[in-house]
């Protein structure tokens, strides 16, 4: 399971909505608004992550 970085959601990564690659990492996203959100500004969205206490 991953969790979606723009809400936070789990996710299945067989059964993502949509995955996107940002400086070599694979993201994935419960919806395809989620990975819009995400590649408008990716930096914002891996912050928060980190916020979180994920990686």
């Amino acid at each position: 399971m991953a969790k979606d970085p723009v809400c936070g959601m789990e996710v299945d990564e067989d059964e993502a909505a949509a995955t996107s690659e940002h400086m070599g990492k694979t993201f994935y996203f419960c919806a395809e608004a989620c990975k819009e959100k995400f590649e408008e500004d990716p930096m914002k969205y891996m912050k928060m992550e980190k916020k979180r206490g994920c990686c």
